[in-house]
């Protein structure tokens, strides 16, 4: 059996497979599914500083090849997670990331700062591409001086991994991947949701209640890929990439681009399992083509 650990940032993943946050809960909802403890990780739903109720319905559309969200991070707030959800979760025999979101500087500082008190949480997400509500809803993640400013403050008090998650609503990754990195990030993880929306011919009116939404599903996987190969050119961290992952093949292509490990997200939806599928067929590929570790596949792509 071929050696699948990849070491990011200090932290080893027994295998390069974890699951997107918002598309797996916070894990125990598929322990009836899965061995947890099979993964090389899990990101857990996003933690804000205070309770949110999420979007009005409908706030998901099935589209061509992918789907529409605008859950609208949707959460009990970081009292209750700590109190209530990471005694549940603290002894997954996997690493535990924490994806962790908020409004202001100051929201994803104070959840970062909670989240930095629980031992069994190596590390933590940052979601910048939710809207600073004191610039008029502009997102933190489209704009490198404002991704830079809020990486910076959460890295003064958050100790262990930090990680970053990048929107792919810019007109430069590359750029938005730098600045990041110039605040403190660790490690990277790209691609967020595509904008899109959806209407109703019908009813002539959108089919979320917000009009727009993130469009996920294999329909984004040819943006994310060239995204994840132009920043692992570009910045000298780690990358986990994600953004249409339905099996072995298409996380073995994401490693080839650049990404230390990858994240499957909406097929979570579609097949509860088909995270330790691609684990096992990661291993299948590397047995059939003589390739000893999963690490030497990470940036192997020939383009010359």
């Amino acid at each position: 059996m071929a050696d699948l650990s990849v070491n990011i940032s200090g932290l080893t993943f027994k295998n390069p497979v974890t699951t997107a946050s918002g598309t797996f809960g916070y894990g125990d909802e598929f322990t009836d599914f899965i061995d947890i403890g099979r993964l090389g990780g899990i990101f857990v739903k996003a933690v804000t500083g205070r309770n949110r109720d999420g979007n009005a319905y409908p706030r998901m559309a099935e589209t061509a090849s992918g789907m529409l969200n605008s859950v609208g991070l949707q959460n009990k707030g970081v009292d209750h997670f700590c109190r209530e959800i990471y005694p549940k979760i603290k002894d997954f025999n996997t690493q535990v990331i924490v994806n962790v979101s908020g409004s202001t500087v100051e929201e994803y500082v104070e959840v970062a700062e909670r989240i930095n008190e629980l031992e069994n949480i190596p590390g933590i997400e940052l979601n910048i591409s939710c809207p600073n509500v004191k610039l008029g809803g502009m997102a933190f993640g489209t704009v490198p001086s404002m991704a830079t400013e809020v990486t910076r403050e959460v890295r003064n008090v958050y100790k262990k991994v930090l990680m970053v998650k990048l929107s792919p609503n810019v007109t430069s990754i590359t750029d938005l991947a730098k600045a990041v990195v110039d605040g403190g990030a660790d490690v990277v993880t790209l691609i967020n949701t595509l904008l899109g929306m959806a209407i109703d011919v019908e009813r002539r009116r959108p089919v979320l209640s917000t009009i727009t939404g993130g469009l996920s599903g294999p329909a984004i996987k040819p943006v994310a890929l060239r995204m994840v190969w132009q920043v692992h050119k570009a910045v000298n961290v780690p990358i986990i990439g994600l953004g249409g992952i339905m099996n072995a093949t298409d996380a073995i292509e994401f490693l080839l681009a650049g990404a230390s490990a990858i994240q499957v997200g909406t097929a979570n939806f579609i097949d509860p399992q088909i995270s330790v599928k691609i684990v096992d067929g990661i291993d299948a590929y590397l047995n059939k083509h003589k390739i000893n570790k999963v690490t030497d596949l990470i940036g192997a792509l020939r383009t010359e």
